[in-house]
């Protein structure tokens, strides 16, 4: 599975070479490749530096690949999106800091070239590379490669003048699928699963589910603008509610990117990360080795701020 994956990804930013304009115009039909690559790298040395610090290097992986077809009333977008960073300080292993792999695929139908309202049906596949951790706790894995991974399948409405630029999706039936591969994780219930059952003497008497299947509805916004001369600003934000479990308490994913365009290579990012999600519970460790409590759900953010260099593929 993992191999399959990271093939796909290879072969989707060897698809064509990006461009803006179309690539392809045959009577009305019209595809649209773009793919784009970037690499930020932090370093701080001190030499004899009176206030202290530690000498640290950090670098971020960022590469992005979309496809569109068009025709007369009909869209289809597909892009893969990944992401992995790491970072090294002194006297310290190496330690990760991005770590995600997207896939988005939606495909949209509308009646006449008068409305701006498609018939819409999304596909978005979410997982991360290698093994997290809280460190300096090495020793047990709190996420692996397809723990989780997240499926969502739906269709609904998507309104937007210029999908590329401002969109608004509204799927009132969701199916999302939670798939936690790692037994360890999937016995402690992690993600939202249903824990393994143990005996008095903690023999496990059934293993933990390595899925959890909702329905209910998504809602999703995606804006991009230049807000000023070589500012752009990127925004994606969506909510999700299960029908059956719990209906009401709402996961959220919000993300506000603001890229400074230096030149043609060079490019600064902010960026704020929300996420929230009832089916994840955070631990706390106890003064007890080895011993934690769970404090439940709790709101997941993270902030991103770099600089590096960027190009077209």
């Amino acid at each position: 599975m993992r191999f399959c994956l990271i093939v796909l990804v290879i072969l989707s930013f060897q698809f064509v070479k990006a461009q803006d304009s179309v690539v392809k115009v045959l009577d009305t039909v019209k595809w649209v490749q773009k793919s784009t690559a970037g690499l930020d790298i932090n370093e701080v040395t001190f030499v004899n530096w009176n206030a202290g610090g530690s000498n640290s290097v950090s670098a971020l992986l960022k590469l992005v690949s979309s496809l569109r077809y068009k025709r007369e009333n009909l869209i289809w977008k597909s892009s893969v999106r990944t992401r992995y960073g790491v970072n090294k300080q002194e006297s310290q292993r190496l330690r990760k800091t991005e770590d995600e792999l997207e896939l988005i695929s939606t495909i949209g139908y509308r009646k006449d070239t008068l409305t701006n309202w498609y018939y819409s049906g999304r596909f978005n596949f979410k997982t991360q590379y290698s093994n997290g951790y809280t460190y300096p706790n090495r020793d047990n894995p709190i996420s692996r490669f397809m723990a989780p991974g997240y499926l969502f399948i739906g269709g609904g409405v998507e309104y937007g003048k210029n999908l590329e630029k401002l969109s608004f999706y509204l799927s009132p039936l969701t199916f999302k699928g939670t798939f936690v591969l790692d037994q360890d994780l999937a016995d402690a219930g992690s993600f939202g699963v249903q824990a393994a059952e143990y005996d008095e003497f903690q023999n496990r008497i059934k293993k933990g589910e390595n899925a959890r299947t909702e329905m209910g509805v998504l809602i999703t916004n995606a804006f991009e603008a230049e807000v000023f001369e070589n500012i752009y600003l990127r925004n994606q934000f969506s909510l999700y509610t299960d029908y059956l479990n719990s209906f009401g308490n709402i996961d959220v994913d919000w993300e506000v990117v603001l890229d400074f365009k230096v030149n043609d290579y060079v490019k600064a990012t902010l960026g704020s990360h929300i996420r929230y999600d009832n089916d994840i519970k955070t631990q706390q460790e106890t003064t007890v080795v080895d011993v934690f409590v769970d404090r439940g759900a709790r709101l997941q953010w993270k902030q991103i701020l770099g600089v590096g260099v960027t190009m077209d593929l």
